[in-house]
């Protein structure tokens, strides 16, 4: 087998190896050459080859997202890896396993105006769950830099390495170094950053490896709660009349069923569940918006008020219920959650440090009464009047987003997965019942529209079920790099909903129809996918109407040689008018 010559890049390779993370997403490079050398080499991974950084890290994060597993990023020094910083941020906050590889200038060569260098050094600081700088390489002193060669500062450093530091202390801080940031993202769900200074030559190949890492592995403590901590639970949860259970986004099937069956025979529990939460039960509230926008009256505030909050799963999408929230704040609220609980509603007094399962199981089976409470059965009412009202206004509606989701949503192929847009689209996505068998993501972390599409494809690219990506147009062109990728499977389907700018802006409150609105704010444009998909190689479909979407939808998801983007034109001026008089109506 052919490995890289330079012993840190054979580390860095055999240790990812025995870690078990074979999904390698490269972006070309020479400062990381040994890098692709090693991981192209060997048959264990699966490489892909993304030119753009930004796509290519959100491209592993759809990956990472799916198998729940760390995937790697591999790029070249410089810029390239500031390229990765939104979607590391994004698997910060969405708790996603992500391991990026950067290859980094040797000391000497940094802070002297050299190419492709900037301080890389902790550049993710803020966003990251550990930052492993790792050590060059010793070589033969013929060729080490000359001492006229370096400023006189950096000849001593090196010089006093030599002295200190033999290349066996400096092998086993590197494998340590190593070891420890991919622990971390295993173990606690986030992006960790391995820089890795290589020195030239750096194509050079052997075929036995000089180095031979040692996997260092964890185990994870298990966490519980003492009983007298469990009985203060149980005391507060008995005696309150009105529970609220508010869950955020989660991975499929993560919750055990038999729990959320009991949390439904509780009268005095109602259980909000956002689309990206993946959770189903036919008592249970799956569109927040459409039960708290049209509250209008104090006296309906209060009545949904809860005595206890408990919030498990990811950041909450809803702007409606976390206004209600910090508005008409409960008693006390419980964030379930080995890592952390975000203060969202300003009023958070219980931070359970267990997966939910865990705590269920210490919890639910221990409660031997339930309060009396009409809380469920009185919102249940209001949630089967606005389902009512809801079937009645998609009748009454022109051609618009909002008929145009209904009928998307109605389409969707039975235990595919749906990847959301963000912005308009994944809001649209919360006021609709979804088929159960559906599995939705979205990149709710930091809730921004670049990569979507990227973490889509890197979803389909590991799936053998089919993924189907529905978007607003910023979203898609702004991530319309995405699309250069030999990775993206036939069966992918991508659906563009085009109003001809950003219209989730018409829906906050602004001075609309203006030219300054229409410029800086919704940013009209007359772009079309029609041919990026001729330059990609995708099956364009295109509809204006509904008699024209209910056609192309009869076999868009139909089997194909090539991915299929569906394309949407809707009239740009009255979706807002729909979607604000929906809320109203509803009421």
């Amino acid at each position: 087998m052919i490995h890289p010559k330079i012993p840190l890049a054979q580390t860095v390779v055999q240790l990812c190896k025995a870690k078990n993370i074979k999904h390698i997403i490269i972006s070309p490079g020479s400062r990381n050459a040994p890098l692709t050398i090693g991981f192209t080499n060997d048959s264990f991974f699966n490489c892909y080859s993304i030119v753009d950084e930004r796509c290519a890290a959100f491209f592993a994060l759809g990956i990472a997202q799916q198998l729940q597993e760390p995937t790697a990023v591999v790029c070249t020094s410089g810029s390239a890896l500031l390229n990765y910083y939104p979607a590391v941020a994004e698997a910060f906050y969405s708790n996603i396993p992500l391991v990026v590889l950067s290859a980094d200038r040797p000391k000497h060569l940094i802070g002297i105006g050299d190419g492709q260098t900037i301080n890389q050094k902790h550049v993710f600081e803020k966003h990251i769950l550990y930052s492993a700088n790792l050590k060059l390489d010793l070589k033969d002193e013929k060729n080490v830099p000359a001492a006229e060669e370096l400023p006189i500062m950096k000849n001593l450093e090196n010089k006093l390495e030599r002295m200190l530091g033999l290349q066996k202390d400096i092998q086993s801080f590197n494998e340590e170094e190593i070891n420890a940031a991919i622990n971390y993202s295993i173990h606690s769900k986030g992006p960790v950053h391995i820089n890795i200074p290589l020195d030239e030559p750096l194509y050079e190949t052997v075929e036995n490896l000089s180095v031979s890492p040692k996997p260092i592995n964890i185990q994870n403590k298990v966490k519980s709660l003492d009983d007298y901590t469990i009985k203060e639970y149980l005391e507060s949860w008995t005696s309150a009349n009105k529970k609220m259970i508010l869950i955020g986004s989660n991975a499929p099937n993560s919750i055990e069923q038999k729990w959320l069956d009991e949390l439904d025979e509780d009268d005095s529990v109602i259980v909000f569940t956002e689309t990206t939460s993946n959770i189903n039960h036919p008592s249970f509230f799956p569109s927040i918006d459409q039960i708290i926008a049209p509250l209008t009256e104090e006296e309906e505030e209060k009545q949904l008020q809860p005595d206890i909050l408990l919030t498990f799963g990811g950041l909450i999408i809803s702007k409606k219920i976390k206004a209600l929230l910090r508005k008409r704040q409960p008693k006390a609220h419980w964030h379930i959650d080995e890592k952390m609980a975000n203060d969202t509603f300003f009023c958070l007094t219980n931070h359970i440090k267990l997966n939910p399962n865990t705590f269920f199981e210490m919890f639910l089976p221990r409660i031997t009464h339930f309060a009396k409470s009409d809380y469920k059965e009185d919102w249940t009412a209001v949630k089967e009047n606005r389902l009512k009202r809801h079937a009645q206004y998609l009748k009454e509606i022109p051609f618009c987003d909002f008929s145009v989701f209904d009928v998307l949503i109605k389409s969707l192929p039975a235990s595919s997965i749906l990847q959301a847009g963000n912005s308009s689209a994944i809001r649209y996505l919360q006021l609709f019942k979804l088929n159960k068998t559906i599995q939705v993501f979205c990149n709710r972390g930091t809730s921004g529209i670049d990569g979507s599409m990227s973490t889509a494809i890197g979803c389909a690219a590991v799936n053998n079920k089919q993924t189907v990506f529905i978007t607003g147009d910023l979203s898609f062109f702004y991530d319309s790099n995405a699309l250069w990728n030999k990775h993206i499977p036939a069966n992918f389907r991508i659906i563009l909903i085009n109003n001809g700018g950003g219209g989730i802006f018409r829906i906050l409150p602004g001075n609309k129809n203006t030219e300054n609105f229409d410029r800086f704010f919704e940013t009209k444009h007359d772009l079309t996918a029609k041919h990026l998909c001729e330059m990609y190689g995708l099956d364009y479909f295109k509809a204006s109407s509904n008699e024209e979407l209910t056609s192309q939808l009869s076999s868009f998801y139909k089997k194909s040689k090539h991915a299929r983007l569906l394309e949407i034109f809707t009239p740009r001026t009255i979706n807002d008018e729909v979607l604000l008089d929906y809320f109203n109506y509803i009421a």
